[in-house]
This record gives structure tokens, sequence and C-alpha cells, in this order.
């Protein structure tokens, strides 16, 4: 993995992007979802796709937040080559999704929260740097980590005593 040095300036750029996928990630916990949400920027920093968890409303395993916005960003750029785009997600990436960023040959990736259960960027796994990628990733860790680690741990948490209350009320 090459981790980018950055800036003040940079870093509040970064930080804007992922407060937007935090306002995703909302939207998709609201809505009974894990909440994750993606951003994906182009090299000028304009906006190029959004997405939000949606396995369960739309019944499709593979309805990460990652694949809804790689799959949107190729659409609005009529190409799968997102190499001058960053991504922006507020937990880090599962196999699946970064087996598709590799394959998307992403410029950056810029994640929230370690996911020690599934993350396969650096936690559990290490996808980038593996035998298996045809790309060197640059990955920038750790953005916002606080609120968004925040996010999903209230969310849990909220899910969890709901089904306890659920269990007492039969």
């Amino acid at each position: 993995m090459v981790f980018p040095a950055i800036n003040e300036a940079t870093y509040q750029i970064h930080r804007q992007w992922m407060n937007q996928a935090i306002a995703l990630a909302q939207t998709a916990g609201e809505a009974g979802e894990v909440p994750v949400g993606a951003v994906i920027v182009n090299s000028n920093n304009q906006l190029i796709a959004t997405a939000e968890n949606r396995r369960e409303r739309d019944k499709n395993p593979t309805a990460h937040a990652e694949i809804l916005a790689l799959r949107a960003a190729g659409q609005t750029l009529q190409t799968w080559h997102l190499n001058d785009c960053t991504l922006y997600v507020t937990l880090e990436p599962c196999a699946m999704c970064s087996g598709a960023i590799i394959l998307a040959r992403l410029g950056l990736l810029v994640y929230g929260v370690d996911d020690p259960k599934t993350g396969t960027i650096r936690t559990v796994a290490n996808i980038p740097d593996s035998a298996c990628s045809n790309h060197k990733l640059p990955v920038l860790a750790g953005i916002m980590e606080s609120a968004c680690r925040e996010q999903l741990q209230s969310w849990f948490e909220k899910r969890r005593r709901g089904r306890r209350e659920g269990e007492r009320g039969r």
C-alpha cells in the first residue's frame, strides 16, 4: 500500500468528503441498513457518485456502498478505469469491495474506521499488497475515524437494544 502524505488543506478536503459519506451512512442506518456511505470524486475534486448500503432494501448481497458507488462512477464517466478518482467510505472495505476497488484501478481510497471483522485493506487481510492485486492502491485510513466508529457503534447498540426489548415483550 502507498500512504500519501497530506497537508492541512488536503486534510480538510478529505474531511469534507468524508462528512458527506457519513451523512449517506446515516440515511442507510435510518433505513435499517448497516450505516456505511461512499462518495467518489474526480481529480478536480468534483462529485462523481454517491451511495449507501442497500443490501436489505435491494435484497442483494452485493449492494455495499462501495460497489454501488463504483458502478455509478463508471456509468457517469463511461469507463471502468477510475484511476483519476478518490473513493471516500466510512468503513474499511470487505474482500468483495476491495477486489472491486483494485479492479477499478482507483486512484485513492480514503476510509474512516478499520473493520476488525471483515476489513481487507489492512486489518484482517491486505488485498492491495497481495499477489492477487494488479494495482498499487494509495490508501488513507482514519479520516474522521471517531465519528465513523461512533456512528457504527451507536447503530449496532440501538439494534441490539431493540432485539433485547423485543425478546422481553414476548
